[in-house]
């Protein structure tokens, strides 16, 4: 099952790859070349925007997830 979600994913990702190429060589024809800079696919490629713009996943205390998840369940049976 693993391997069918890997062969969805990567299928995605290629299509996303070719749409992107395309959008980029469609955005560089109709530039103004005094204007502006040439567009990259990986302006249009949301996977690549992703792997760009990924922080650092927060640390915190697991007692943050009891109080927003158990206490306020708590409250709202009330």
């Amino acid at each position: 099952m693993r391997e069918l979600v890997a062969m969805s994913e990567s299928r995605v990702r290629e299509r996303w790859t070719h749409t992107a190429c395309l959008l980029a060589m469609l955005a560089n024809v109709h530039r103004d070349p005094k204007k502006g800079r040439l567009f990259k696919p990986s302006d249009f490629d949301p996977f690549e925007q992703e792997r760009n713009n990924q922080s650092p996943i927060p640390v915190a205390d697991l007692s943050v997830l009891k109080s927003v998840f158990v206490d306020h369940g708590k409250e709202a049976a009330r």
